[in-house]
């Protein structure tokens, strides 16, 4: 079917409520929107629905939503009639219609029989992640589109253990949306008579109490705080997004007597107004906590996403400069901190793991042996750190899941949820900062210290966009160059190892090949002899390619130096 026909089909449909057809009616002529709105469905990926809030096919709507809604009642009622009786738990955040999507995707869910439990208000996702367990639900939905900028919203599913829905779940989900009519065969129940049938519940205290209290299980050394007193002080910014409430009170809860909220950035704002993107990747969302900071004193300035799984945090140099760390360094400082406050406490298990992603930074291992723990990779995203944890409960011979980290900002620690969480991420890098004061270090001299005990690690991440047809091509010819011919050396270094996860193979430089214990995908690394390593692969969801580059190096100034060099000598290759 063309996109005109799908185009009149929606304007013609009276199911279609009037203010979408008016939004429809105003884009008559344009031919490149209506191509742009209609040209293919919205598709249901690994982690659900993303796009432009608008009407049509191909963008985030009552519409679209309710679609994806039925898809997953079907997938509910095909596991079975204890998974319908379970039914579903529902969060969202503060974008633009995220508790009207959020609702009528209960509503979808009521009309099937399943019973929705939402939230009274935002909440991060991976409160969302622990609720589908805490509630024994079988399924659970978060309405975000984390950092992206205003324009989006999302819809992530998530399976009975609290994890991104499972493949097999996803597969049927999106068989089941290829083949209903998204007006015609999607059941929707009125929201009064749902709640009065039961089908769809309100929650909220309650759950938030059991989530902070399984957060607060993972506090670290609280009585750092009552060494310092007033004298320990942080700002925080919530990015207008749900962080707020659960952040500043499970800080309050541990301890921290000073906690200034950036006042611009603390409230709810769908249009995330004080930022040009809700990313706490970027510094330019810390301008108005910084200049707090220069006028106030802080220990730490930190900053979540707008559903809070996401922690960026800024530290102030020895020459008076404020820093924006990476997810690499972050990782490692918390990885290094829960390790050693274990150790002194007699709690570190001698079967503990840290689970990082395998473009995560390399500096893990080096700390990980010092303190005889286990490191794992696993593939990229933290739905698959959330898998891994599964395994390890699920199977006694595995290793005690410590930590779990990956470079684009995600931490996890403890086993309440299967998803990352800046709130937990919070309350550590706190404490955190509090333990290295206590001995006179700010957090940024605690980076060095480790930088000199381990080694300078430094990496970096290069996207090259491609475009159209001729870019996916181009894509495919990059991946099956480097895979069929792999570089021996780069800048005279030699490649001892090169990983191809499509093949689940690692290969050395004398050729000999061992199996690769991870997913297929589509993948490639390569390992060097003086510790650097690269990586690449295609996004599954933009027409891009991915670089991934680390080093190792004595110092800050020699790495980055490095860094430079290499990521430059292989971007030539391609």
């Amino acid at each position: 079917m063309d996109y005109m026909t799908t185009y009149r089909q929606w304007l013609e449909s009276p199911v279609v409520d009037e203010q979408t057809k008016q939004e429809l009616k105003e884009i008559a002529g344009n031919e490149n929107e209506i191509q742009e709105r209609f040209y293919k469905n919205l598709e249901f990926g690994t982690g659900g629905l993303r796009g432009i809030i608008a009407a049509g096919s191909n963008r985030m709507n009552i519409y679209t939503v309710r679609k994806a809604s039925q898809g997953l009642a079907e997938d509910i009622k095909n596991c079975g009639a204890d998974a319908v009786a379970r039914g579903v738990v529902i969060a969202y955040d503060s974008r633009h219609k995220s508790a009207e999507f959020a609702m009528e995707s209960a509503k979808v869910l009521a009309a099937n029989g399943i019973k929705a439990y939402v939230f009274d208000e935002l909440r991060p996702t991976p409160e969302l992640s622990f609720a589908v367990r805490h509630l024994n639900a079988a399924r659970g939905i978060v309405i975000t589109a984390s950092h992206n900028p205003k324009e989006y919203n999302g819809y992530k599913a998530y399976g009975e253990d609290g994890g991104q829905l499972p493949p097999d779940s996803s597969d049927y989900v999106t068989t089941i949306m290829e083949s209903v009519d998204i007006f015609n065969d999607v059941k929707v129940m009125d929201e009064a008579k749902a709640r009065e049938a039961g089908l769809i519940e309100i929650i909220g205290a309650a759950v938030d109490d059991a989530y902070l209290a399984c957060v607060r299980e993972q506090s670290i050394n609280e009585e750092n705080y009552k060494k310092l007193g007033d004298d320990f002080k942080v700002i925080y910014s919530p990015f207008h997004g749900a962080g707020n409430k659960p952040v500043r009170r499970i800080l309050e809860m541990t301890g921290v007597k000073h906690v200034q909220v950036v006042p611009e950035q603390e409230k709810p704002d769908p249009d995330f107004s004080t930022v040009k993107s809700p990313n706490p990747e970027e510094k330019e969302g810390f301008t108005l906590a910084i200049e707090m900071a220069k006028r106030d004193g802080a220990d730490l300035i930190f900053a979540t996403d707008p559903d809070s799984d996401r922690l960026g945090v800024v530290v102030r140099n020895n020459a008076g400069e404020y820093l924006t760390l990476n997810g690499n360094q972050i990782g490692v400082l918390l990885s290094e901190f829960i390790l050693r406050n274990k150790k002194e406490a007699g709690t570190l298990p001698q079967n503990g793991a840290i689970i990082k992603t395998i473009v995560t930074t390399a500096m893990i291992y080096p700390i990980a042996k010092a303190f005889d723990v286990k490191v794992y990779d696993v593939l990229t995203g933290f739905k698959f750190i959330g898998e891994m944890i599964r395994d390890f409960e699920e199977h006694d011979y595995y290793s005690q899941y410590l930590f779990g980290f990956e470079e684009s900002y995600g931490y996890l620690a403890g086993t309440y949820a299967r998803d990352k969480d800046a709130v937990v991420a919070a309350m550590l890098v706190c404490q955190m900062a509090a333990d290295y004061k206590v001995n006179g270090m700010t957090l940024y001299e605690g980076l060095q210290a480790l930088y000199s005990t381990y080694g300078c690690y430094m990496e970096t991440l290069k996207t090259i966009t491609l475009k159209g047809i001729d870019g996916t091509e181009r894509i495919k010819a990059i991946m099956e160059d480097f895979r069929s011919n792999p570089p021996a050396e780069v800048n005279g270094v030699q490649v001892e190892k090169v990983w191809d996860v499509q093949a689940s193979t690692i290969t050395d430089k004398q050729g000999n090949v061992e199996k690769l214990e991870l997913p297929k995908s589509n993948v490639l690394k390569f390992e060097l002899a003086d510790n650097s390593w690269f990586a690449l692969r295609p996004s599954g969801t933009e027409p891009k390619i991915k670089f991934y580059f680390g080093v190792c190096e004595a110092d800050e100034e020699a790495a980055n130096r490095q860094l430079k060099t290499f990521s430059e000598k292989i971007t030539e290759m391609i």
